[in-house]
């Protein structure tokens, strides 16, 4: 009697499948993130620059962008209405089976020709922008030094300040133009409105120097010197991370650079400059103590 009491009593609801707990979790976290302001800036492009090369690098990425996302929604589209449309029916016959449609594929081969054509033509239109240094500001830093790269073109009508940047594990390091050493690591200090040529190398192993607002990244490859550019116009902080894994600290191999008014720009070359001598004569004043020679 008491066991035939106890098979009345209401079973207990079965526990959710872990794969619909997984996408509950998911959507939850995907409602949390978008519900975050800066979660939708530049999601799905490169972040805005204030540099004309990156800009018209961005221009390109969004209309990839564009071209890739109307073509993936025609695709799917075709897909998802075939598959309910013509799918076989409870009970119903078998539809027909279509093994190839020779005019289809021939359009669908010249139609991806003629995007990438398209493309392909837009990109050129916008390589030489990408690649030719822009000429400085008025308000920008008569650096007094013209641009002489071999695989860069010359800024038109104006000078330009160049910077050798060198990778090292793990850490930049930049070298200034001037009769007086000017180097610094990590943060490359320029001034705005000017015009900022970059002489990359590395002294040890492959590097990629990138900052995603300042342009497209440039191998620091050892016994070898790419060429890249940047102009800045207002003051600001550009953040970057090396992009080629050049070791086992490769995540802090990072650098920042700063954008100052030409006049603040001096101040710091002459400072950064009074530091390095005064720390080499203590170098070389610990070394003759020492007894190391010079």
């Amino acid at each position: 009697m008491r066991a035939a009491r106890f098979s009345r009593l209401p079973s207990a609801a079965p526990l959710a499948a872990p794969g619909a707990l997984c996408v509950a979790v998911l959507g939850a976290l995907c409602v949390v993130l978008i519900a975050a302001p800066a979660a939708w800036g530049d999601a799905l492009t490169p972040e805005y620059s204030p540099s004309r090369n990156a800009n018209d690098i961005h221009t390109l990425y969004v209309i990839s962008l564009a071209i890739g996302a109307v073509i993936f929604l025609l695709v799917e589209g075709v897909l998802i209405t075939s598959l309910i449309r013509y799918r076989r029916r409870r009970g119903g016959a078998e539809p027909a089976q279509i093994r190839g449609n020779t005019p289809l594929e021939v359009g669908w081969t010249v139609g991806a020709v003629a995007i990438l054509v398209v493309l392909a033509g837009i990109t050129f239109a916008y390589l030489s922008d990408v690649t030719t240094p822009q000429r400085s500001s008025a308000s920008g830093l008569n650096a007094g030094t013209e641009v002489a790269a071999l695989h860069q073109p010359a800024v038109p009508g104006g000078h330009s300040l160049q910077i050798h940047v060198n990778g090292q594990q793990y850490i930049w390091r930049f070298d200034y133009p001037g009769a007086q050493q000017v180097f610094s690591y990590h943060d490359m200090y320029v001034p705005v409105g000017t015009t900022v040529t970059l002489k990359i190398t590395s002294s040890d192993v492959a590097h990629s120097w990138w900052i995603p607002k300042l342009g497209g990244k440039a191998d620091a490859i050892p016994g070898h010197t790419n060429d890249t550019w940047f102009r800045v116009d207002k003051p600001g902080r550009f953040n970057g991370q090396c992009a080629e894994l050049c070791g086992e600290n490769h995540a802090d191999m990072r650098a920042t650079v700063i954008a100052l008014p030409p006049d603040q720009f001096r101040l710091w070359m002459a400072r950064q400059a009074a530091d390095i001598r005064q720390s080499q004569a203590l170098l070389s004043l610990a070394r003759r103590i020492r007894g190391q020679g010079p």
